[in-house]
């Protein structure tokens, strides 16, 4: 994502002004947090990532306020982790605040540090993982998930716009709505998830359309009462996280 004069993608950065800072995710480390070090001993992940973060510091040794990010696909690592990841949390945090080349802050103490953002000349759409969409479209099931869901959006707009609904029963709507909107269920579809979960997201999908549906006051489509997904996969971890490369 840098740009041509930017050597080194560990930095704040700016697309324009007003907008917000922006920072990186970086893919290698935060995948060995999230799927690597949970098999090592707490000290050698340790000394692993400090190894990695100062290589990095020596790469980019050109740039002030470099800021390396480490952003991890949610909190479900750390089940995976003896006792939950304390013996490595307690370890790092000891050790990154004891080396003399590192500072730990968040990224709105990273923003004010930084006196000049490196500019971004154009930021493409993407995610973390593997730098597209694909882990909620693209899919023939998600992309079916998408088609029901928009169906359902439609009725909601022409029940809203001709004014079918009371105050009470609009803000009931919208809430139901929100609900059947969550980026989650585009994420488990696909028959490469494992098919136990895919079928409780199968369902518990179609009940929230049809509850849209019963608050709108129209009737179900058929389809709400059969399976529709299904999965057959066994990734990584259950699939509850995804790298941000493919390895």
């Amino acid at each position: 994502p840098a740009d041509r004069e930017a050597p080194c993608i560990h930095h704040v950065y700016r697309l324009k002004e007003p907008t917000p800072a922006c920072f990186f995710r970086d893919d290698g480390l935060s995948d060995k947090i999230g799927f690597t070090y949970a098999t090592w001993h707490a000290e050698d992940a340790v000394a692993d990532l400090v190894h990695h973060l100062e290589n990095i510091d020596g790469t980019c040794h050109d740039r002030q306020h470099r800021v390396v990010s480490i952003i991890l696909d949610g909190e479900n690592c750390w089940e995976h982790y003896p006792h939950n990841g304390e013996f490595f949390l307690h370890a790092l945090y000891q050790a990154l605040g004891r080396h003399p080349r590192f500072r730990l802050t968040t990224f709105s103490g990273a923003s004010a540090n930084a006196s000049t953002p490196l500019p971004l000349t154009r930021l493409v759409t993407g995610s973390w993982v593997y730098g597209t969409l694909t882990t909620w479209i693209g899919d023939p099931d998600k992309n079916r998930a998408w088609e029901m869901l928009c169906a359902a959006k439609t009725v909601y707009d022409e029940v809203l716009a001709a004014g079918e609904l009371d105050a009470g029963h609009r803000e009931l709507a919208q809430r139901q709505l929100a609900l059947c909107e969550a980026s989650d269920w585009f994420w488990w579809f696909g028959d490469y998830n494992p098919a136990a979960t895919v079928a409780e997201f199968d369902a518990l999908f179609r009940d929230h359309l049809g509850q849209l549906y019963r608050l709108l006051g129209r009737p179900l489509p058929a389809e709400l009462a059969s399976i529709q997904f299904m999965g057959s996969g066994t990734p990584e971890l259950g699939g509850v996280m995804r790298r941000g490369q493919d390895g």
